[in-house]
């Protein structure tokens, strides 16, 4: 009888299920993430149709697309030079940053020179994507969305949400990879 007992309620224990999860009372969509793309949309293609408008009213320069969605012009070319900065390449510039109202943010003094190591250290997208475009002794004004300046956050000190850019960068000079050791 003994044996019984404990075999119905091992026989018990063994055929009860588990808990059964809860299901969620509100499922997501993703209909911010939605709403936040379609903002984004938005900001570029009017800061897109403001870099047009201030390209129509330069004249006095032509400007090129980049790939990275930056417009730039040349301000000194150096024909003779023909390489660009590599990843891992040592490249010194330096730079300065204005509104689109010609308002100077950080000015090239303010800034100083700087030693970049190419892809391996953070800058903005835009200068970091530009810095690639230029040789050595080359300086060039370069157009940014927001997107490709300090986007949302800003910097935290003079560029704002959303700001898109101006900047001048010349390139001083370029270390190839093999050339520093």
């Amino acid at each position: 009888m003994k044996y019984l007992i404990y075999s119905l309620l091992f026989a018990g224990l063994i055929s009860c299920e588990g808990p059964t999860p809860r299901q969620p009372v509100k499922r997501k969509t993703g209909s911010s993430i939605q709403a936040s793309i379609e903002r984004s949309k938005k900001l570029l293609a009017l800061e897109e149709k403001l870099i047009q408008e201030l390209i129509a009213k330069d004249s006095l320069h032509t400007y090129i697309n980049s790939t990275s969605g930056s417009w730039y012009y040349y301000n000194k070319k150096n024909e003779a030079a023909t390489y660009r900065p590599q990843p891992d390449d040592l490249v010194t510039f330096t730079y300065n940053i204005l509104n689109f109202n010609n308002d100077t943010l950080y000015q090239m003094q303010d800034i100083g020179i700087l030693k970049y190591k190419v892809d391996k250290q953070e800058l903005f997208p835009g200068l970091r994507n530009s810095i690639k475009l230029l040789r050595e002794n080359e300086t060039a004004t370069f157009l940014f969305p927001s997107s490709l300046g300090y986007g949302y956050p800003g910097d935290g000190d003079k560029i704002g949400i959303n700001i898109p850019l101006k900047s001048t960068i010349a390139v001083l000079k370029i270390e190839k990879q093999g050339d520093s050791l």
